[in-house]
């Protein structure tokens, strides 16, 4: 304990020959909270001091390090470096009595708890790091000493002066004379600190104390926002890129081309608080929110609310990655758009390797670059972020891993793109949520085409301020973009490959949809063929479902965009069988629509990529009959085993009293509000399973009476909700581990590696391979056709 080098928080990474000071560390740490406070704002239902609390539990969270087992684990003595084994936190607790003396002692024990737990939870089990109250909750105060060895007493002192005038000169504490820390105080007080916050936070909450619980998780999410981003150094974003000249440049864009504002676009602009923009594809919906995002921006900012943060939900990937370009191209706002979902970083990976490079260090530099991004996202950087509902739910876990992710959300813009009915267990999940994060001040913009009056009232049930419902006039003519015919026929039948056949055969650009995957793909076997012979180019035939490798499923869309975009001036024949991936957001127009028939929600999706600007005469969309079918492990029947009955039933007894008719989405409303009409038995049970799923959710992750309780068993119920997982190939295994090995193991490599990935069913065996951590399976693939018949 003779060196007189500075306490190091880090070890040396990089090219950096020694690791940031624990000062450095801690001021940075202070600063960062003190950005995360003023970007969430004013919360009504957290402490009045809440935000300074969260600063001086960022000065303090990590002294603790200056421990010579600490110091000697990070390489920071004459010794060689050797594992400590300690939790640093812990220790860290020991400063606050003497730092912090001016305060009162309940305060004192909220910044506590901050501290002690941004890397640990104090109970539970299952964790990747084991709680805390097991590792220390039984220990004497000598049996506390000998475990932490020995600190430096000019260095502790050192620190603690330093900490005590750092926090004096940010004006989170008075004035007062120089404290005066020897390692005896700081073992003594550490102890005592954590058996008094063991009293507090060790046993469940009593239910009139459930805001304290969640007044704790939102602290522990702050310090840890913090922490990573001081570690990481990435600064946050503090210009919000929808900006107020976007309604003047959108007006600008539409006067020349003869247009002006829609009404409910105008009408969109002028609410306050939650909306519903229903109207029909095509009409402007995402521009009508973004004007109601853009004035309550400005009166959450004027009331307080920080610098709200815009969350645009969307249901799929590829939905996803296509409005993230719309939105950088509409608010000209190039690399301010974060993507926000499980494949973040392929998706960067996608957009890096766009230019067609090639080599393997090429790669890795484009991989490199994306996980710089894709972590900087992670990290809370951007101020709109495009992703699923999934990711921002996942805050729900709550714990050093999701806390800060629940954290964030606060006082935020929601904008939910299509939800659907069709699906009551998720969307209960949902609504469960929306209703959570009102309670943390935010606001909710949802968009739909066909919104069914059953739904508005369950948004509105769920929300406790008022949802005003946005809409064209009364008496506004929709767009008859479409002409419906319904056949008697399966999708798979030879009565209607034939006319799929005639229609290629006539030059038109098709569209086949499928509810199952085995359906798809025997179509493309049969249609395939045709569309090349009549085109002559590759791309004439292109098939898109769940189940292809990331890489190939991103070139896939590609092809897509660039043969089928909506607003081409010259249109392309061709064929397209897909499954409901195609249904939401994705910008692309085809002259003809085959499809299997499914929930009605779903079937006006599919028609949506139809005659998508209704600039054309009324194209057809062809409905097939169901075929029903069990699933496996459930009661009922199913529509070619994906869709309930119920729905599909009702939709199919619609479709056929309408058949032959010119169709707009002002119909398919009406047909959807039949469907769910609460007094039918249909819509009754859809209502029952939706409340009892919204409940379920509520009970099992809305709860905060044991914030500091290790949720990581929970985190499998969780997953479960959203069924899926990811393999490889067989064939595929030793150029997976040729990619995780590259940049000698380090995550670029990993990001490589996942590009072999495989979307699967959830309950699907498959061989786990321990060396790789990854599931592998025998099976039929090849790139244009994706999974076929797996065996094993």
């Amino acid at each position: 304990m003779d060196d007189v080098r500075p306490l190091r928080a880090k070890s040396a990474r990089g090219r950096r020959q020694h690791g940031e000071t624990l000062k450095e560390h801690s001021l940075t740490t202070m600063r960062r909270s003190e950005t995360v406070t003023t970007r969430i704002g004013r919360l009504t239902v957290l402490p009045e001091r809440f935000a300074v609390w969260v600063q001086l539990a960022g000065l303090l969270h990590d002294p603790g390090k200056a421990a010579y087992g600490f110091q000697l684990q990070i390489g920071n003595t004459s010794q060689p470096a050797k594992e400590w084994g300690e939790r640093h936190e812990v220790l860290s607790l020991g400063f606050l009595p003497t730092v912090l003396s001016v305060l009162p002692k309940d305060e004192i024990l909220w910044i506590a708890a901050g501290v002690v737990t941004h890397h640990c939870c104090i109970t539970g089990d299952g964790g990747r790091r084991p709680p805390l109250l097991p590792l220390y909750g039984h220990d004497s105060v000598e049996e506390f000493a000998a475990r932490f060895g020995p600190i430096d007493p000019d260095a502790l002192q050192d620190l603690a002066a330093w900490m005590h005038t750092t926090a004096v000169s940010a004006g989170l504490i008075p004035p007062g004379p120089t404290p005066t820390l020897t390692p005896a105080t700081l073992i003594a007080d550490a102890h005592s600190l954590f058996g008094e916050l063991l009293d507090r936070w060790e046993w469940e909450l009593a239910p009139e104390e459930e805001a304290d619980g969640l007044a704790a998780v939102m602290l522990q999410g702050a310090v840890t926002m913090a922490d990573r981003m001081a570690s990481a150094h990435t600064p946050l974003h503090t210009r919000q890129p929808l900006t107020p000249d976007y309604r003047q440049r959108l007006e600008a864009r539409l006067s020349a081309r003869g247009h002006q504002l829609r009404p409910h676009q105008v009408a969109a602009a002028g609410i306050s608080g939650h909306v519903i923009v229903r109207a029909w594809t095509g009409s402007g919906k995402t521009e009508a929110v973004l004007l109601w995002a853009l004035r309550n921006l400005a009166e959450m900012t004027e009331a307080g609310q920080g610098t709200p943060r815009i969350f645009y939900l969307l249901p799929y990937l590829a939905a996803i990655n296509a409005m993230v370009q719309r939105l950088e191209e509409d608010l000209q706002a190039e690399d301010q758009i974060g993507v926000s979902h499980s494949r973040a970083a392929s998706y960067y990976l996608a957009r890096a390797l766009a230019d067609e490079c090639t080599t393997s260090t090429e790669a890795l530099t484009a991989a490199r670059k994306s996980l710089a991004q894709e972590n900087a996202t992670r990290l809370f950087r951007e101020l709109i972020r495009v992703g699923t509902p999934y990711q921002p739910l996942r805050g729900t876990l709550a714990g050093p891993s999701h806390s800060a992710v629940l954290a964030d959300t606060a006082n935020s813009l929601f904008i939910l793109d299509e939800l659907h009915a069709y699906d009551p267990k998720r969307l209960g999940m949902i609504l469960a949520m929306m209703s959570f994060w009102e309670h943390l001040g935010g606001r909710f913009g949802i968009v739909s085409a066909t919104l069914p009056d059953a739904l508005q009232d369950a948004i509105r049930q769920t929300l406790k301020q008022p949802t005003h419902l946005v809409q064209p006039p009364e008496g506004t003519a929709f767009p008859e973009r479409h002409c419906l015919a319904v056949r008697p026929d399966a999708l798979r039948s030879d009565a209607a490959i034939a006319e799929m056949e005639a229609r290629l055969e006539a030059g038109e650009a098709l569209l086949v949809v499928a509810n199952n995957r085995p359906t798809a793909r025997a179509l493309y076997q049969r249609l395939a063929p045709t569309a090349r012979r009549i085109h002559g180019h590759r791309d004439a035939a292109i098939m898109l479902h769940s189940r292809y490798r990331r890489d190939h499923r991103a070139i896939i869309e590609s092809r897509i965009r660039h043969r089928y975009k909506n607003g081409q001036t010259t249109r392309t024949g061709g064929l397209l069988v897909a499954t409901q991936t195609v249904e939401v957001s994705l910008d692309v127009d085809f002259d003809t629509l085959h499809t299997s028939c499914a929930p009605m929600d779903a079937l006006c999706q599919r028609f949506g990529r139809v005659n998508r600007s209704g600039t054309r005469p009324p194209a057809d969309v062809i409905v097939h009959a169901p075929q029903y079918i069990p699933r496996k492990r459930e009661h009922g029947l199913f529509a070619d085993g994906v869709y309930p009955k119920a729905p599909v039933s009702l939709a199919w007894d619609i479709l056929q009293r309408h058949d032959g008719n010119i169709i707009d989405e002002a119909m398919i409303t009406s047909w959807l509000n039949e469907i769910y009409n609460p007094k039918g038995a249909w819509g009754k049970a859809w209502r029952t399973e939706l409340d009892q799923a919204k409940e379920k959710f509520t009970e099992a992750f809305l709860t905060w009476s044991e914030p500091f309780k290790d949720r990581s068993r929970l985190r499998e119920d969780f997953d479960a909700m959203f069924d899926g997982q990811e393999v490889i190939l067989a064939a595929d295994r030793d150029e997976y581990a040729e990619r995780l090995a590259t940049d000698r193991g380090r995550r670029p490599g990993r990001l490589l590696a996942e590009d072999l990935l495989i979307p699967v069913a959830g309950n699907l065996t498959a061989e786990w391979d321990d060396r790789l951590k990854v599931g592998v399976i025998t099976a039929d693939y090849d790139e244009e056709n994706g999974l076929g018949e797996i065996r094993h």
